[in-house]
């Protein structure tokens, strides 16, 4: 696996790729032209030290997923309607993610720890800790299995299993070309699925060592622990992508590779060649370079 380490996310008929210096975003048009656009990038852990040590990195990876998935899902969403392809003024993009959040937390913190609390009549402090996790974990796998049935997030999943199949090829040290990409598995242990499942069982481990309270405890604790969690995840996540041929690692990344089955579609050679583009693009300082 090479030093420098490429990720990335699909996009609405397309992909993100950004690497530690270069982004860049390739989009199928509606008119069947690739477009592919590049820009400098530099994370803001690479800004301040203190983003650079274990755990907060975590934290930084994933508020920076978060910001540039929907900053770019609506610059793809505005082209897939053959629309001029505007990104999110920053006022904008900022009230998205707060809004996402706030979603995500309500839905898969808040509603658990609600139920978990309204049980304690009838079940130890233990058993709500354990109803609360299983429910959390259980709207999670139910959520992917709602979307993955959604034809257009079908799609998305395709250019998605892309995605892996071409930073698969360029971590084996594949030559980038259609035909020696296509083999390439869809599935990845860097993967965000992977990671939001790990957070989500890392969660119940961390959330069973808190105290007895009342609702407001529960709550406040839950939201204040999710960075220490999502640093945990991401430091495992880590530290397994460096040791794939241990048995142990394969075992704890396993159940993260199973659900990107549902997560990660075959893509075709259109695709693929999509995937190609934004990875030369991020690669390449010269510009998009070419696929064979």
């Amino acid at each position: 696996m090479p030093e420098v380490q490429y990720g990335g996310q699909a996009v609405i008929e397309g992909v993100m790729m950004r690497g530690p210096h270069r982004l860049a975003v390739a989009i199928r048009r509606p008119a069947g032209d690739i477009l592919v656009e590049t820009q400098p990038f530099a994370s803001w852990a690479s800004r301040y030290w203190l983003l650079k040590l274990p755990f907060f990195r975590g934290v930084v990876a994933l508020v920076e997923s978060l910001v540039l998935g929907i900053k770019y899902l609506s610059f793809s969403a505005g082209l897939a309607l053959e629309e001029e392809g505007e990104e999110l003024k920053p006022r904008d993009l900022v009230l998205t993610v707060v809004l996402a959040l706030a979603l995500a937390i309500g839905l898969f913190v808040v509603m658990p720890a609600v139920v978990a609390m309204l049980a304690h009549p009838w079940l130890p402090l233990y058993g709500q800790n354990l109803l609360e996790g299983t429910l959390r974990l259980s709207l999670f796998l139910a959520y992917i299995v709602a979307i993955s049935r959604v034809r257009d997030i079908q799609r998305v999943f395709q250019y998605h299993g892309a995605e892996h199949k071409v930073i698969n090829a360029l971590e084996a040290g594949e030559q980038l070309t259609l035909e020696k990409v296509r083999p390439y598995s869809t599935l990845h242990p860097r993967c965000g699925t992977s990671f939001l499942l790990l957070v989500l069982v890392f969660s119940i481990f961390f959330f069973s060592f808190l105290g007895k309270g009342g609702f407001w405890w529960r709550l406040v604790s839950r939201i204040l622990l999710l960075p220490l969690v999502a640093g945990s995840a991401y430091e495992v996540i880590k530290l397994a992508s460096r040791n794939l041929k241990s048995p142990i690692v394969r075992l704890v990344i396993a159940p993260g590779l199973w659900l990107q089955r549902l997560t990660t579609r075959e893509p075709d050679d259109g695709m693929l060649e999509v995937a190609l583009r934004a990875l030369i693009a991020a690669k390449d300082e010269a510009g998009a370079g070419e696929v064979v």
